[in-house]
């Protein structure tokens, strides 16, 4: 697993762990790019207005969320690129216990509002 902490350390920050689940920071500015990182079952929480691309493999998404927005983001790797002219500002909340039911799910590419 590519921990994003360790892919782009300058982009997120570790604000806060425990057992069941770990609190990211993410922040970047116009045009920054990620390296291929992992994210497992996470809700992201918008802080600020933002515009970027997803991508894994393949697989390319436009997204622009508002600010304010929580959103579940199904586990995946990614990349991803800051396409807007405002700063990127998110909170994501790392779940570390495996679902339930341990049924392999496909998931979208990016953050969904369900």
């Amino acid at each position: 697993m590519a921990d994003p902490i360790v892919t782009d350390p300058e982009k997120y920050r570790l604000l806060w762990e425990n057992d069941r689940v770990r609190v990211l920071e993410y922040r970047d500015s116009p045009a920054d790019q990620t390296h291929p990182h992992d994210h497992p079952d996470s809700v992201m929480i918008t802080l600020s207005s933002f515009e970027r691309s997803i991508s894994s493999g393949d697989q390319e998404i436009s997204v622009h969320l508002e600010a304010g927005q929580a959103r579940w983001l199904g586990a995946q790797t990614h990349t991803g690129h800051n396409t807007g002219d405002t700063d990127t500002r998110a909170i994501f909340v790392e779940l570390k216990e495996p679902r339930p039911n341990k049924v392999d799910v496909p998931t979208a590419l990016g953050p969904s509002s369900s």
